[in-house]
């Protein structure tokens, strides 16, 4: 990602650094050579050539790695309000349809400057273009994240069955002219999309600026077998991860079952998929098992609090995942249906959500662990927990400057507690990626945030012109899948290992 010379030093003085564990933050000065930290001290000797940064009155972290995303989901922000994640599945067509070239780049571009100004350095995004990815959309899509300065793992994500033919029975209850109309939501055969994803992976140019291409099979049960096979191919031949939504909501995990006899955990197991680079979305619904087998295959599952609770799929069980030895990351989901992208806001709630889970409090989740999850862990399930995440030498210099002048500081008693409990962005002073600073005196450095607006508000005149007709169809769609899904979420689980585990009290709350 540096421009500069491999030898360039860099010397941040003065600074606060986080320990995690320790809960404190000793005063440290850290030495940055081109983009990684080679020492972090109490009294760091630099060359007379090297820049000086000076952190006096600022608290250093790791910058935080969002572990689940959808950069196409910047330009719906604010769209919807009470809706299920399968009418969200729904609504695709009409909040993330019809989009130019431009609008995928801009919506990607505004995404990660949320994400910068709010201490998130990485991502992992799952973007969608319909009806299947192309080189070019990646290519503008990661292209907008290189051009603020921030890392992504850009993952496609792919589907060669539509939702309506995803769901057991759904298409049945559809009204013939309205099965016709869905037709036109038929993604391309598989195969049309596995070459689109290869001249991706084939041609890639952005990996040397720290955007990096994976595979995204989108829900299991959206794919059929074959093309699950071939992405798991694909995966292994350019050596990527793979990220799947899994067990998000009870209506999947019903259909998995009607579907395969299995949970979905098992299903992708079956064939292959889970494994050191296999991450696991949202994961509301694993079951012990689910958690066990993925903890064994050494893979990773991105929890998002957030997104889980707005789209009513419940809570997901943080602690049963790190018993399991599950690698945990924390992820903010796509602003179509979360809204922000604030990975401190996800923080705060991933301590909170299990805290209401019961009255035990060993089993609540400590905000050591959460703040762990959010650099570290995601970090891992990115496929670059050996790269960032950490703030040590040999990591690459990503770092959040917050000031401690900032009421969120005032006072400071634990930065461990704070950052996870009391911060919420408004602190974020300035950022560093690759040892290059990107956002300085809350100023991103990079992109005119005057014309963003300007652009963002001509897209969205244009896009809201377009989705009449997809809107239209929405509303005719809403009244059968929202009577539908929800009947079917009803429905006790084929083989019930929801039994008394407390692990599973939270699914108590879909019963009403």
């Amino acid at each position: 990602m540096a421009k500069s010379p491999k030898e360039s030093m860099t010397v941040i003085r003065g600074g606060r650094v986080v320990d995690i564990k320790g809960h404190s933050a000793p005063k440290a000065d850290i030495l940055v050579k081109g983009d990684t930290i080679v020492e972090i001290g109490a009294k760091v000797s630099a060359p007379e050539s090297a820049t000086v940064i000076d952190a006096a009155g600022k608290l250093l972290h790791p910058g935080l790695i969002n572990g689940h995303t959808h950069s196409h989901g910047n330009l719906a922000k604010g769209m919807v309000d009470r809706v299920t994640l399968e009418l969200l599945l729904t609504a695709g067509p009409y909040m993330s349809g019809a989009r130019t070239l431009e609008d995928k780049y801009l919506s990607s571009l505004i995404g990660a400057c949320e994400m910068v100004m709010k201490g998130c350095t990485a991502a992992y995004d799952l973007a969608a273009e319909f009806p299947m990815p192309t080189a070019e959309g990646l290519a503008a899509i990661g292209q907008a994240y290189a051009d603020v300065g921030m890392r992504a793992m850009l993952a496609p994500m792919v589907a060669d069955t539509s939702f309506f033919q995803a769901i057991p029975g759904l298409m049945d209850q559809l009204p013939p002219s309205l099965q016709k109309a869905v037709e036109a939501y038929q993604f391309s055969p598989y195969k049309a999309s596995v070459k689109q994803m290869k001249k991706a992976l084939h041609g890639w140019k952005l990996d040397r600026q720290g955007v990096h291409l994976a595979v995204a099979p989108t829900i299991p049960h959206h794919c059929s077998k074959e093309f699950l096979l071939a992405c798991l191919k694909l995966a292994k031949d350019y050596d990527t991860g793979l990220h799947t939504h899994v067990s998000e909501s009870k209506v999947q995990v019903v259909a998995g079952y009607r579907l395969y006899g299995t949970s979905l955990t098992a299903y992708m197991d079956s064939l292959g998929l889970v494994g050191p680079k296999f991450t696991v979305a949202h994961g509301v619904w694993l079951d012990s098992d689910d958690m066990k087998l993925l903890g064994d295959k050494g893979a990773s599952v991105s929890h998002n609090p957030g997104s889980n609770m707005v789209l009513g799929n419940g809570i997901a069980d943080m602690r049963g995942m790190l018993d399991a030895k599950v690698n945990v990351g924390i992820g903010t989901d796509g602003a179509s249906c979360s809204d922000n992208q604030n990975m401190y806001e996800n923080m705060r709630l991933a301590s909170m959500v299990s805290k209401v889970q019961g009255p035990d409090n060993r089993e609540w989740i400590t905000t050591e662990e959460v703040l762990h999850a959010a650099t570290a862990g995601s970090a891992r399930a990115l496929g670059l927990g050996d790269k960032i995440g950490k703030l040590e030498p040999g990591y690459k210099a990503d770092i959040v400057f917050l000031d401690l002048g900032h009421i969120n500081w005032i006072p400071f008693n634990d930065p461990t507690n704070q950052i996870v409990h009391t911060e919420d962005g408004a602190a974020v002073h300035s950022v560093m990626v690759a040892g290059r600073m990107i956002l300085e005196d809350r100023k991103l450095l990079n992109v005119d945030m005057v014309q963003l607006a300007r652009q963002a508000e001509k897209a969205r005149e244009r896009l809201e012109r377009g989705r009449k007709p997809a809107k239209a169809l929405y509303d005719k769609l809403e009244k059968v899948v929202n009577t539908f899904c929800p009947g079917l979420a009803k429905q006790p689980l084929h083989i019930d290992r929801f039994g008394g585990s407390h692990h599973h009290a939270h699914h108590g709350h879909h019963h009403h």
